[in-house]
């Protein structure tokens, strides 16, 4: 029974907020929220309006990066992806891409953790429970910093285990846009736990290979031929064309026959060489296993291995990539 309700105000709120406080929330370090005009860094104020339309209509963009050693990795392309996502949606940031940078920055110092990771949303705003976002008068920004966590590899190094998703993937439209309506993607990490599996892997209705819930794919063919999804039903991943860029030498070298973007039937990951997963979080991971049948010989491969000494010297020694946040960061 749940007994007299109690009702709140300000003068009672405080003592609710304090309640509200929970152990997981020890990984939350700091928030810049543009409705408080500033950055919180106690857990049980990091809350988002209600109202705000990407609250209850999924009507917002997101990025997903990380501060590595007290340096931003990749910053540049996150933010052009968010600006691509922006117009698409026709969402118009309050602030400009410049100033979205500065308030990145200064919340991860207020967070005061070198290694973390940040989430970085745009917001239709407040403004009504509808589902028309013109009742919105304003968008808004929302940055939180959190724990970083360790790429798949090193805690998995005989590589993951995939299984073909039955979820429905986004249609092109959707799948190119980083929006906060993810349902697809967490059903896919649902059926990932639900298995016990490590990553689960989409499919078009043409039977062709998209993505993870929220990690790229791609095979590397017995012939030597590095190939990932056509961009029409996925999002192209900053990580997946970092590791495009940096794979380029794999090619000189003649590791690569060619990178390539093309259609991956289910029995082309069957015959592949190597699978492998790429994104901000797992970096580069190696497949051995898609349903149920080996990849390749059942270990991470040699591509695999290259690509992610390349991919992990690009994240912590790379100038061009990295933008500091911290005056001691090391470049």
């Amino acid at each position: 029974m749940l007994g007299t309700m109690k009702h709140f105000d300000m003068k009672s709120f405080p003592a609710v907020m304090r309640r509200l406080r929970h152990p997981f929330q020890k990984s939350y370090f700091a928030m810049y929220s543009s409705v408080y005009g500033g950055i919180v860094t106690d857990p049980a104020l990091m809350m988002i309006p209600i109202d705000d339309h990407m609250v209850h209509r999924g009507d917002g963009v997101f990025e997903v990066f990380k501060c590595v050693g007290g340096n931003i990795y990749n910053l540049q392309a996150h933010l052009k992806r968010l600006s691509n996502s922006t117009k698409r949606l026709h969402i118009k940031p309050p602030f400009s891409i410049k100033e979205i940078e500065r308030i990145v920055v200064e919340t991860i110092r207020a967070g005061r953790r070198k290694d973390c990771t940040i989430h970085l949303f745009v917001s239709r705003g407040p403004g009504s429970f509808s589902v028309n976002p013109y009742d919105c008068p304003r968008t808004q920004v929302y940055v939180t910093v959190v724990k970083l966590h360790r790429p798949f590899m090193e805690n998995h190094p005989a590589g993951a285990r995939v299984k073909l998703s039955v979820v429905p993937i986004k249609p092109p439209f959707f799948a190119e846009v980083k929006s906060c309506n993810y349902l697809p993607n967490a059903l896919m990490k649902k059926e990932a736990e639900d298995f016990g599996i490590d990553f689960m892997a989409g499919f078009d209705e043409r039977g062709f290979l998209a993505e993870g819930a929220s990690e790229n794919m791609g095979i590397v063919t017995k012939r030597g031929e590095l190939t990932f999804p056509k961009l029409e039903h996925i999002l192209a991943g900053t990580t997946m064309f970092r590791v495009i860029d940096l794979a380029q030498r794999l090619v000189k070298t003649g590791d690569l026959a060619r990178i390539r973007f093309a259609d991956i039937a289910y029995g082309d990951i069957r015959r592949a060489a190597e699978m492998l997963i790429v994104g901000t979080t797992p970096n580069v991971a190696a497949v051995r296993e898609f349903d149920g049948r080996k990849i390749g010989n059942g270990k991470p491969g040699p591509i695999y291995r290259k690509l992610s000494a390349i991919l992990l010297d690009d994240i912590y020694h790379n100038r061009k990539v990295l933008t500091p946040v911290f005056r001691s960061s090391s470049r």
